[in-house]
């Protein structure tokens, strides 16, 4: 089932659509949507290395838009939208003292969210939540998507064909891998 939707995912990097379909869900993810949007991006700078940047600046701008769209929730719609995403993944319970620490720390907050596994949209709704100034909110994101997007296409870039090998040989061990990072960041969430 993995291996059909990576290799759809390389085929739909070949279409006029696959813009489109990266914008939507880095959008997405940014403020409700489980699934990152590294699963989608990794693929087409693979399969378009010379879209590479395109491809990184694309997701960078709708995973900021995202989270706006997140701070937005937090901000307007907590009590409606925003505190059952929140008690999905567990943090309801304790949002009044984390609210306290993550404005102490809230620029370091979203940038260390924006570039780990740790659900970046939770960090997006707190900080609408919590009022944290929507300037250091903006720069921090876009400083974080923008690093860690633009340095994943870097690196499939600068290794495209020889890594694309590897994941199709190993690609097991790479979408193990990709879950375990992926779970580790909620597991985080659920620590916290």
């Amino acid at each position: 089932m993995l291996r059909r939707l990576y290799d759809w995912t390389l085929d739909l990097a070949a279409t006029r659509y696959a813009l489109l379909a990266l914008a939507v869900v880095a959008f997405a993810e940014s403020s409700v949507f489980p699934i990152p949007p590294h699963a989608l991006l990794v693929p087409m700078v693979i399969a378009a290395p010379k879209d590479a940047w395109k491809i990184a600046g694309v997701c960078t701008l709708a995973s900021v838009a995202g989270g706006v769209a997140g701070y937005g929730i937090g901000a307007v719609l907590f009590e409606s939208v925003g505190a059952p995403v929140l008690e999905f993944y567990g943090k309801l319970e304790r949002f009044d003292e984390f609210s306290a620490r993550f404005n102490a720390v809230g620029a370091w907050a979203v940038l260390g969210a924006g570039i780990t596994p740790f659900p970046y949209k939770v960090i997006t709704i707190t900080s609408g939540a919590t009022g944290l100034n929507f300037t250091v909110f903006l720069i921090s994101s876009v400083l974080a998507r923008g690093f860690i997007f633009f340095a994943l296409a870097a690196l499939f870039w600068w290794f495209g064909p020889p890594v694309r090998a590897f994941v199709e040989r190993r690609f097991a061990l790479v979408t193990t891998a990709f879950f375990v990072l992926l779970f580790g960041g909620f597991a985080l969430v659920g620590m916290l």
